[in-house]
């Protein structure tokens, strides 16, 4: 499971439907093919090199809200 920082105050509910959303994805290509299998479709936004083998994924969520995935 991918674990969830909020640091949005999302509600109880919110978050727990994130959680489940999120609970599948394990790996970097995942992330990637549920962004895309999403309605509205949703890409990679920016990706932030922390280090070489450190990266930050970046996708938009919900009304301006984005997810980070920290990948390495």
């Amino acid at each position: 499971m991918v674990p969830l920082t909020d640091h949005a105050s999302l509600t109880a509910d919110a978050r727990a439907a994130l959680e489940k959303a999120l609970a599948p994805l394990t790996l970097l290509q995942d992330v990637v093919r549920w962004g895309f299998a999403s309605t509205p479709p949703r890409d990679v936004t920016e990706v932030i090199v922390q280090d070489e083998f450190t990266h930050d994924v970046v996708m938009p969520w919900d009304q301006g809200s984005y997810l980070v995935f920290d990948t390495t």
